[in-house]
């Protein structure tokens, strides 16, 4: 937000130096050019102080380091003020460019959030009645001599009119204007969105890919290596039973077994939700399975809403499943021996949420940062592999659902995992009428 406010306070300058120069030009040709006497010294003096605040502008903005939303809002309210006296020295309401306020009203409502854009509209409005005071509704006696049409009945009603109308068309502005910004601003977050849900996808197909191949052509070396090391650990307990090659062998076991077990959690988690069928499952029912053989199953304190034994939903149940296991295993690790990790499962208005709570240490904001990138994690060797997060996040993409981490340090970890009731339902009953078409 901070670069926003730095963008749209350098665009401002730059078209306030246009302003500044436009206005000389026009103020010398309409003096010299058409022969219209104008007070030069009181209008130059006032767009010094315009050129004065911009140079400043433009010194303050190098050495500032944070930048707030009422900065661009001050400059554009010192504009208002500064184009009001201009108007007042040059003919107050009768000059035509005092439709130059709703140039202001415009770009606030695109640069800024709704209540600054209201409060600079109201002061343009407010400035431009101020206008009237001195030269319509109570105007001096020269003014009065040497511009007596102005004076007439009918042009004192449609200046007024002309107010008025400035105030519907302000507000019509700002309205409108931040109601196309925030549009603009939510279809942008919902691309952003849908590029992050696509570039998951990329990664978790070509995961599985990567982890079938592996898996397929490492089976067979490792499974000769497995059997090479078994009979020299039979042969090595015959002939030298307390040799330290004997452990060496049996080591060469263990990291071969470890390495298929590896492999096979990749290709199974990877492409767990690839292909599998969906199937109508009630969501505390994948809690339960989820749950089921756990170990420290029973730090697990779990709360789950009645509605979520009765409503049942189309879900890849056994990825699904296995996605909540991954994130209450995680909780699990994180916390103490003996202490609870809480499980909820409430039904909202949107659809599910499915929080995990743990009594972890948390994590710093760098770590959490990165929580849920593929092979990202903070575990000792051999506890995992940091996929659980990331292939959870792919379920939750499949079910049009979210995965949002809080955490703190020093107060834990919590997951919280929503998706809508019913999607999938919807979108295969599409198909179906699609199929049928």
């Amino acid at each position: 937000m901070n670069d926003a406010h730095a963008i749209n306070l350098s665009w401002l300058l730059r078209l306030r130096w246009g302003a500044i120069v436009g206005q000389v030009a026009l103020i010398l040709g309409v003096h010299f050019g058409l022969g219209m006497s104008q007070r030069l010294g009181p209008l130059f003096a006032t767009l010094a102080v315009a050129a004065a605040s911009n140079v400043a502008l433009g010194l303050w903005t190098r050495r500032a380091r944070t930048l707030r939303e009422w900065q661009p809002w001050a400059v554009m309210a010192l504009d208002v003020v500064l184009l009001t006296v201009l108007l007042d020295l040059s003919g107050g309401p009768f000059n035509p460019f005092s439709a130059l306020y709703l140039v202001h009203i415009a770009l606030a409502a695109v640069v800024l959030r709704a209540g600054w854009t209201w409060a600079l509209a109201g002061l343009a409005i407010a400035c431009f009645g101020a206008l009237f005071v001195d030269h319509l509704w109570f105007p001096a006696g020269g003014e009065a001599a040497q511009h007596p049409q102005h004076h007439i009945h009918d042009v004192r009603m449609h200046l007024e009119g002309m107010w008025a109308a400035f105030a519907l068309a302000a507000g019509f502005i700002v309205y409108f204007v931040q109601r196309v910004t925030r549009a603009l601003a939510a279809r942008e977050a919902e691309l952003v969105a849908a590029r992050a849900a696509s570039a998951r996808h990329e990664k978790l197909t070509a995961l599985a890919t990567l982890a079938a191949g592996a898996a397929h052509e490492l089976s067979t070396p490792l499974s000769t290596i497995a059997v090479a090391a078994r009979e020299l650990e039979r042969h090595l307990s015959r002939t030298e039973p307390g040799a330290s090659s004997l452990e060496d062998a049996r080591l060469i076991r263990e990291q071969v077994a470890r390495c298929r077990d590896i492999l096979t959690q990749m290709a199974s988690g990877a492409g767990a939700w690839h292909g599998e069928s969906i199937v109508e499952l009630a969501p505390a029912a994948l809690v339960e399975e989820a749950l089921e053989g756990l170990p420290g199953r029973e730090q697990v304190r779990v709360q789950v809403d009645g509605r979520a034994r009765e409503e049942r939903e189309l879900v890849p149940a056994h990825a699904f499943a296995r996605a909540i296991r991954g994130v209450v295993k995680n909780a699990l690790q994180a916390s103490a021996p003996e202490a609870e990790v809480r499980l909820g499962l409430a039904r909202e208005a949107e659809g599910w949420r499915l929080s995990v709570e743990d009594a972890g240490e948390g994590m710093p904001a760098e770590v959490l940062a990165r929580a849920g990138e593929p092979f990202f994690t903070t575990k000792a060797p051999g506890e995992g592999m940091g996929l659980g997060l990331f292939l959870t996040r792919a379920v939750l993409d499949q079910l049009g659902g979210r995965l949002v981490l809080d955490s703190t340090p020093g107060r834990g970890t919590s997951v919280v995992l929503t998706w809508p009731a019913g999607g999938l339902r919807q979108s295969a009953a599409l198909s179906r009428g699609a199929s049928r078409v």
